[in-house]
């Protein structure tokens, strides 16, 4: 600590730039502090540094002994402790995942100790430097919330635990869908309005969750005990009702349930099969090489839809191609909100085809293939559906929101059948292929990259930046944080480390998000480990990517 003192003394008042010269590591007796990059400028990204602390000297070594969930939040805990802290100096900042805990780089354990990951804007006046300020912001205030978050006594004990068994609890209700043959759980109780449409945080006062008797399933939770809610079982499942009744809310918390909650976000009690995939109608939109021919055939003057590429997607095209990508990359579920999907990819009426000949319609609608979805590929869908009776025929599971309440009506719209027979003709010519995955130039992302001096890094969920090129993700409505996507950018910088094509991107791309995912990556607080599909859905989206059948 002396050393990082005599550095900010003897620099005082010089130049910014200057600040590189504390650059290093440093003994504070109880922990190490690591300076690993500086601000060339103070109008530049924040510093990044590194707290490290042993585990004998913060009496949590117990948490070593619990299961890898419970670890993992309380990670999330330790960060969100020092982010409250850190509120005192507006200069130190670590980056936190919102409503959700994810796998995040903010705070490591490792076999030794305790890692916390965070930022650092070097103060200044101009671009002059005030060393002073400086070290009584490294040397007084960053120490003790460091040692208040990372040392058992400090901590709130009681509340550490109950995040940790909360998150903990989330993914044994996850692991249980599967062999309860369900897609999604929603636990009586939950909250599931949020407070705006952009604010994450519970609506105050709203209308808890309750499941139809029929749809009632018990789950166990390790912590808490059992819980009843509403299973969504795997199969076709249409969420129906009037307009502002809650079928987009009830979408909206199972698709965002993929994530574990925060204690008091409302939906603790909600979990949703991790590869579940919502895909929506996304005009302009980039495809390479994918092969539509399940969904779009025959188009105009013999055009090839077996190896389709495009830089200016329809609504319908772009729909069905977000379909095929997604099962690519390993996805269980569809989920689909009828409001933000092309009406001709998802429904032909019987005038229409009256109208219209199929000859001269390329695309065959979802309404036909859903059901071969799931009995031919096993992936189930779930589906908003407010202006087509047609799906009736398809679905297994009808759930209607009255007031914000769901009520199973699935025998109701047996009925309905019965009564109002359709006359549309299903469309769908010939079986649903499983096709296997494109391959990918590796090579171009390399290239990519070092035209671009190497960069990588986010803005928001809604964009990567990766080398020059800046990817458009506004469309991925699961990413819940920039640090997913920051990771994104990162896994795609180790695939370009490979020379040549990627002959099964998803498989390559899950070996790279294993377990010690991290280890990999760069040694900064601003990452979270993202799904494969979301990885390859931001590849797809990728302008100049290169991808062949």
């Amino acid at each position: 600590m002396d050393q990082l003192i005599a550095k900010l003394k003897k620099i005082e008042k010089q130049n910014y730039r200057a600040y590189q010269q504390i650059k290093g590591s440093y003994n504070f007796a109880d922990f190490e502090l690591h300076i690993d990059h500086v601000q060339a400028d103070p109008y530049a990204s924040s510093s990044r540094f590194r707290a490290f602390r042993q585990w004998s000297l913060t009496d949590l070594a117990w948490l070593k002994e619990h299961s890898t969930a419970y670890q993992l939040a309380a990670r999330d805990f330790i960060a969100r402790r020092f982010a409250e802290l850190a509120k005192q100096e507006n200069l130190l900042s670590i980056t936190l995942t919102g409503q959700t805990v994810l796998d995040s780089t903010a705070v490591v354990f490792t076999e030794q100790g305790i890692e916390l990951r965070f930022r650092v804007s070097l103060p200044a006046e101009g671009r002059s430097i005030l060393g002073k300020k400086a070290i009584n912001l490294l040397t007084f205030h960053l120490p003790k919330y460091i040692r208040k978050s990372t040392i058992e006594r400090e901590l709130d004990l009681d509340g550490l635990k109950r995040h940790c068994e909360i998150i903990e609890d989330q993914t044994a209700l996850r692991g249980q869908l599967n062999e309860k043959g369900l897609v999604a759980f929603v636990g009586n109780d939950s909250v599931l309005p949020r407070l705006s449409g952009d604010c994450d945080l519970p609506m105050k006062d709203a209308i808890t969750f309750q499941s139809p008797e029929s749809l009632a399933v018990t789950l166990d939770r390790p912590n808490q005990g059992p819980i009843t809610g509403m299973g969504i079982p795997k199969g076709v499942t249409l969420i129906v009702g009037g307009g502002f009744h809650g079928k987009s809310t009830l979408l909206n918390a199972i698709e965002r349930s993929i994530y574990n909650h925060i204690p008091g976000d409302g939906r603790e009690a909600i979990v949703t099969d991790v590869n579940a995939v919502k895909i929506k109608a996304e005009d302009g939109r980039s495809i390479h090489a994918l092969n539509l021919s399940n969904y779009i055939n025959h188009l105009p003057h013999g055009r090839d839809t077996k190896d389709f590429s495009t830089q200016d997607a329809s609504g319908s095209t772009s729909q069905a191609a977000w379909l095929q990508e997604s099962i690519e990359s390993g996805a269980n579920s569809i989920l689909i909100d009828e409001d933000t999907s092309a009406t001709n990819f998802m429904i032909r009426d019987e005038r229409m085809q009256a109208l219209v000949s199929k000859g001269d319609e390329p695309i065959t609608p979802f309404v036909d293939r859903v059901g071969q979805l799931r009995d031919e590929l096993n992936v189930s869908t779930i589906i908003v559906m407010g202006g087509s009776g047609d799906y009736l025929d398809v679905a297994d599971t009808v759930i209607q929101l009255h007031e914000y309440q769901a009520i199973d009506v699935t025998e109701k719209a047996q009925e309905v059948i019965k009564l109002h027979p359709t006359a549309r003709k299903n469309e769908s010519e010939k079986p649903l292929e499983l096709l296997p995955p494109r391959q990918l130039d590796q090579s171009l992302l390399m290239k990519t990259l070092s035209e671009g001096k190497f960069r990588v890094s986010s803005k928001g969920t809604h964009t990567l930046r990766f080398g020059q090129e800046f990817i458009d993700l506004s469309a991925l409505e699961q990413l819940e944080s920039g640090s997913e996507v920051n990771a994104i950018g990162w896994v795609w910088f180790q695939l370009a480390q490979n020379a040549g094509w990627a002959t099964h991107p998803p498989k390559a791309i899950s070996e790279l998000l294993n377990e010690r995912w991290s280890d990999s990556m760069p040694n900064s607080g601003d990452l979270a480990k993202p799904r494969v599909i979301d990885v390859i859905s931001a590849l797809s989206r990728f302008r100049k990517a290169k991808f062949r059948q």
